[in-house]
């Protein structure tokens, strides 16, 4: 695995965040700090070929590039990928809403694929946005889209919210 990433000229440190991050920055400075390169970046992200695009309060866009290594056996893009990125845009969606000292974890996703997707297909853009944020629960919902602007999938993501104890 590699331990950098470089991207739009910037080199950007992988692996986990250090545990202080969460207890003094709010989600959507983490992720501001990613961009700059100033915080690590998911190691996922090199292997699924995710790329973070854009964040604001209760919104998270990443960008995905299908390969042939993700084919399933009839020769699409496997579910599976369209699965995680759209995990990982809805789900950075909730994380930019927390405040210092919150953290969360995934409870339920939906995926509804409205289309095959081709490895050749060319960057995806997959949106995430905040439906609903209480103190114990968010929703989020979000779609994926190719080049063109056609859907390819759009989802859910519920999420726990908690403070440690």
């Amino acid at each position: 695995m590699s331990d950098t990433i470089t991207e739009n000229g910037k080199t950007h440190t992988l692996g986990a965040l250090p545990k202080k991050a969460f207890h003094e920055m709010t989600g959507l400075d983490i992720f501001e700090r990613m961009m700059a390169g100033e915080l690590p970046a998911p190691p996922i992200m090199v292997h699924s070929n995710i790329r973070m695009k854009a964040f604001s309060d209760g919104r998270a866009v990443f960008t995905g590039q299908p390969a042939k290594e993700f084919l399933n056996p009839l020769g699409t893009v496997h579910g599976g990928w369209i699965s995680t990125l759209i995990d990982t845009a809805l789900s950075c969606a909730v994380h930019t809403t927390l405040q210092p000292g919150e953290f969360y974890t995934t409870t339920s996703l939906t995926v509804n694929m409205v289309r095959p997707l081709q490895a050749t297909s060319g960057e995806v853009i997959c949106e995430g946005r905040i439906v609903h944020r209480g103190s114990r629960l968010a929703t989020s919902e979000g779609d994926l889209r190719d080049a063109n602007g056609k859907l390819i999938a759009h989802g859910t993501v519920s999420c726990m919210i908690m403070k440690p104890s």
